[in-house]
């Protein structure tokens, strides 16, 4: 929803343990997530009391009613998260724990490995329920539990429990009272092991003080049955084997100099080893494939099954960096861009009221500011240091929505979290928090780099912009990381997935940009575990964005008929070649380039891809369209000619095609900063 060469620094290596299972609380007034993440140190990334002491002055007032229908008593609201739509709306929605899709109603719940096929624009997976489980007397389910990866749901109007999880190809049922299931599809039994077809997967189940027959289960008090599809390439026997419940996910992760080496853990019912599938963009120094136990299509690509309890992988660090390099830039480099800066100070607009737009016009100035000092043009510094200063304290006055209409922020005691007063693209309703917040970390992590004393008056309002998206401990107040999803690597930015696709994201750039600006933030307030963290979010979010946004690997069977260079709209059964706000090819390309930022490292990388990409981009109109400029920017990213041909294009771009959240001087700049 909601719409580059990178030099790395070296990071203090630093581990971080995140993560234990907890039951609903009955104390609806206090709210927690059935995550307890910690950091490195033993304490969350920013202190809760602190931050319940910025909210009780910022103030609280009741949020939209976004309809948790399906959540028990005592839970964080789940916004943003891969199962939202089992929890949000009047309906409940289907959910991807790949390599499964999964559903619950008012009969029961259902489950199966999805039919992907592809067509010119779209990778469909889409639900399908091939095992259906009918449960006597179920009203509804809620979920009850849920952490890193996992997601428990109650039976309401009857005894059980399901749990699914990211990963994993099994779905246990338990139950505290006697209870018979039915199933759709016909079970039989060949050497102790149960399993069937739908025709095209088989599945399994295993049983403890349960009784499996051809179509139901007799499950006892205390007892559980646990249904598992079998890979294509794989065999029954050996996934029955590990089908010991999965109870908890945790994750750790490690950041040094040139990587991050994330752990997602799932831990067991019995302490014994379950089965793991592992995401393309995960299996670099994988074990060899022919040790997986087989493989699944999704609509990511081919995804590999192996036994244990520890998914590792490790993804490269992305360096924020807060301004441009223009260090080497000569005389008529810098002419050109002091005459550009004069002009974009003067054209200044009134900054918009609302968490988007004003948050990527006060990055912009900030990235105008630090491009005036570089120049040593202190009048327009002055200037521009001034404009986003005193428009940076409006907007963290704690007591500014008790004065003011716009420019402020309040705390959402209905949905926990923090919400602009005046919303845009949903964040109302919690869609694309991460965009809008990162523009406005950014923006305070530039300008607080020589300013101390404006970072200590921001700093309460700012951490809780942080603390909405970036919390490592559940609290009262905040759900863990709440757009981020650590197995997939990246953000969901629908606040209450209302789709049968699954939850979505489109503006892999700015996901990307968020977790910069965090860190920016983090390191200008001191706060090194928050910086740890946010590190490690930069490098899984750039990781995916690369993976499955813009430099997919076309080999793979599963593009086999896609007629397009990018994936820019991706759901959690879906991938488009769309937007949600335009059809033009351009729109496509930029809304994953935007906002191009001296962070936006990811986008360099293969020459040939980034053409191609461009190509198709700019086919229909060339660069002289609504975000020529953008595609400029990434074009330049080819090599020397294509940077120098962009130049060219920029200098005579009509000054209404440059984004709102750009202007020419940066266009130069970013430019002129590639120059090798």
């Amino acid at each position: 929803m909601g719409k580059f060469h990178t030099r790395f620094a070296a990071l203090l290596a630093a581990t971080v343990l995140l993560a234990s299972c907890t039951a609903a609380s009955d104390d609806s007034d206090a709210p927690t997530e059935s995550t307890t993440n910690q950091s490195s140190s033993g304490t969350p990334v920013l202190d809760a009391n602190e931050l319940r002491a910025s909210i009780e002055e910022l103030g609280s007032k009741p949020g939209k009613d976004l309809k948790p229908e399906r959540l028990a008593p005592g839970l964080l609201p789940p916004t943003n998260k891969w199962f939202s739509g089992l929890v949000f709306g009047e309906q409940t929605q289907p959910v991807f724990p790949l390599p499964l899709s999964f559903g619950a109603d008012s009969e029961g719940l259902g489950f199966g490995v999805p039919d992907v096929t592809t067509t010119g624009k779209t990778i469909m997976g889409g639900y399908r329920p091939s095992v259906k489980v009918s449960v006597p007397g179920v009203d509804s389910w809620q979920v009850s539990a849920y952490d890193e990866a996992s997601v428990t749901l109650s039976a309401q109007g009857a005894s059980g429990q399901v749990r699914i999880a990211e990963g994993s190809p099994f779905v246990t049922f338990t139950t505290d009272e006697a209870i018979t299931v039915g199933t759709n599809i016909v079970f039989s039994q060949t050497d102790e092991l149960w399993t069937a077809t739908d025709g095209t997967h088989t599945y399994g189940a295993v049983a403890e003080k349960a009784t499996i027959s051809e179509t139901s289960v007799e499950v006892e008090p205390g007892g559980r049955v646990t249904w598992f599809v079998v890979p294509s390439d794989g065999d029954a026997k050996a996934l029955a084997a590990l089908a010991d419940p999965v109870q908890s996910t945790s994750v750790s992760y490690e950041v040094g100099a040139d990587e991050v080496s994330t752990t997602l853990n799932y831990q067991t019912a019995d302490g014994g080893q379950t089965a793991y599938g592992v995401l393309p963009h995960q299996q670099d120094g994988l074990p060899k494939e022919s040790s997986a136990l087989g493989s699944y299509e999704t609509i990511f690509g081919a995804m590999r099954l192996y036994a244990g309890n520890e998914l590792t992988w490790s993804s490269p660090i992305q360096q924020a960096r807060a301004s441009l390099d223009l260090a080497d830039l000569n005389g008529d480099e810098r002419a050109e861009l002091a005459a550009a800066l004069t002009a974009d100070v003067a054209d200044a607009e009134a900054y918009p009221a609302d968490t988007y737009f004003g948050g990527k016009a006060l990055y912009r100035d900030a990235q105008l500011y630090a491009i005036a000092s570089q120049l040593g043009d202190r009048t327009a510094a002055d200037e521009l240091r001034t404009r986003v200063t005193e428009t940076l304290l409006r907007w963290t006055d704690p007591a500014g929505c008790t004065s003011e209409s716009a420019f402020c922020f309040f705390y959402d005691s209905t949905n926990r979290g923090i919400v602009g007063q005046t919303p845009s693209f949903g964040s109302d309703e919690f869609n694309d928090h991460h965009f809008h917040y990162g523009y406005f970390l950014y923006a305070a992590g530039v300008l607080g780099q020589d300013d101390p004393e404006l970072v200590a008056r921001i700093a309460p309002v700012m951490n809780l912009l942080a603390a909405d998206i970036a919390t490592s401990v559940a609290t009262q107040d905040f759900p863990v990381r709440r757009n981020f999803d650590v197995y997939q690597s990246h953000s969901w930015a629908s606040g209450t997935a209302p789709f049968a696709d699954g939850n979505n994201q489109e503006s892999s750039s700015e996901a990307v940009h968020a977790y910069a600006g965090l860190t920016l933030w983090a390191q200008v307030s001191g706060n090194s575990e928050l910086e740890t963290q946010a590190t490690w979010m930069h490098a899984l979010e750039a990781q995916a964005a690369r993976a499955y946004w813009t430099d997919f690997d076309k080999t793979d069977p599963v593009y086999d008929g896609y007629q397009h260079q990018i994936s820019p709209l991706v759901f959690g059964g879906k991938r488009d070649y769309a937007t949600w706000f335009s059809a033009e090819p351009a729109a496509a390309m930029a809304i994953l380039v935007i906002p191009a930022s001296p962070s936006s490292g990811h986008l360099a990388g293969d020459p040939e891809r980034i053409g191609a990409n461009v190509a198709e981009a700019t086919a229909n109109r060339g660069f002289a369209q609504q975000y020529g400029d953008y595609l400029l920017m990434y074009s330049a990213l080819q090599g020397e000619p294509e940077r120098l041909a962009a130049l060219e294009e920029a200098r005579k771009l009509p000054a209404d095609l440059i984004d709102d959240g750009n202007t020419r001087s940066y266009l130069l700049a970013w430019l002129h900063s590639l120059k090798p």
